[in-house]
């Protein structure tokens, strides 16, 4: 896996989703780490937002960026541990086309060297829905950091080879 310096570089537009009960635009770091994090990769930060652990209004935020075709992909940090408020995952199940179960397994075992076994009470997970891609993180900056650093850097990035998310968004639509 490496970046090919022979293709040309693709910026996306990614929108950023916080879930979260108790956070605020002025308190949240995890977001304001990917928001510097797309930025420093050269791409768009298309649309922000704070919602609440619930998986109604997750999806109908969701909705309406899947449905904005300005939005390629939409990052998304909270609502993936195991309690009762932390509802992503679910909300992800009301708007999907299919899943990416290769994003979470790869997340947990690239926070496993972080935090250990802890690990195993998130619920990150991906999916493409309706040609939109989905990606849901922890909401701790840890976990932020391990998810786009160690993943969707370099899977976002359209130099990535051997494949990438982005050279497959022209084909997600295809039946």
């Amino acid at each position: 896996m490496a970046i090919d310096p022979s293709r040309t570089f693709k910026p996306i537009n990614i929108a950023l989703l916080t879930v979260s009960d108790t956070r605020g635009p002025e308190d949240d770091t995890s977001g304001d780490i990917l928001a510097g994090r797309i930025a420093a990769a050269g791409h768009a930060l298309a649309a922000r937002a704070i919602e609440k652990d619930d998986a109604a209004r997750i999806a109908d935020r969701l909705n309406a960026w899947i449905d904005d075709r300005a939005i390629d992909a939409v990052v998304i940090t909270g609502g993936t541990g195991l309690t009762g408020r932390d509802v992503t995952p679910e909300a992800l199940d009301r708007v999907k086309t299919r899943d990416i179960p290769g994003f979470g397994e790869l997340f947990r075992w690239i926070s496993y060297k972080t935090i250990g076994t802890s690990t195993i009470q998130s619920r990150a997970c991906a999916v493409v829905a309706r040609g939109t891609y989905i990606f849901a993180l922890p909401g701790s900056n840890g976990a932020v950091k391990d998810g786009w650093d160690g993943i969707l850097a370099e899977q976002l990035d359209s130099r990535n080879r051997p494949c990438n998310f982005v050279e497959l968004m022209p084909r997600l639509l295809e039946v």
